[in-house]
């Protein structure tokens, strides 16, 4: 079986984004459908390009048991369009950003992670608000809903 590609995207792919990741790897794992998915996340700058997980990201997801340990951020490109099934930005000059990248959107494939969730707005940024509980419910709601989409039968 093909595996279904999510690719969580944020800035700097140091806090929101990586955090996206390994709360979906996470849900997708106590699931028991680690085999069916294969989850990413990247940067649409260049600005922490190799650099780890921010330490209170990396703090939150440890919290709750999660591991982020070898997680380098990447930038986006334009093969990550055709290779990802879904691209998930957390706000939406991530998704302005990601469809300059890839060229646009012309299969739907890029969506805003709490779009998904049915709230309509942006992932609270922690960069900024130094609040990383904030976002690890929008991450944790937003990853429920994808996992509730993709796999409504677990």
């Amino acid at each position: 079986m093909e595996k279904f590609k999510i690719l969580f995207v944020c800035h700097g792919n140091i806090c929101r984004s990586p955090m996206a990741e390994f709360v979906m790897k996470e849900l997708v794992a106590k699931a028991g459908l680690s085999d069916r998915f294969l989850v990413e996340s990247a940067a649409t700058s260049t600005e922490e390009i190799g650099n780890p997980v921010y330490p209170p990201a990396r703090r939150k997801l440890a919290e709750h048991g999660i591991s982020c340990e070898g997680k380098r951020a990447r930038q986006m490109d334009s093969s990550d369009y055709s290779r990802f099934d879904l691209l998930v930005g957390m706000d939406e000059a991530n998704i302005r950003n990601m469809k300059r990248i890839s060229g646009g959107d012309p299969d739907g494939r890029i969506v805003r992670l709490l779009d998904l969730a049915g709230f309509g707005r942006d992932v609270s940024d922690p960069w900024y608000t130094g609040d990383f509980e904030a976002t690890w419910q929008d991450v944790s709601a937003g990853c429920r809903a994808i996992l509730a989409k993709l796999a409504p039968e677990k």
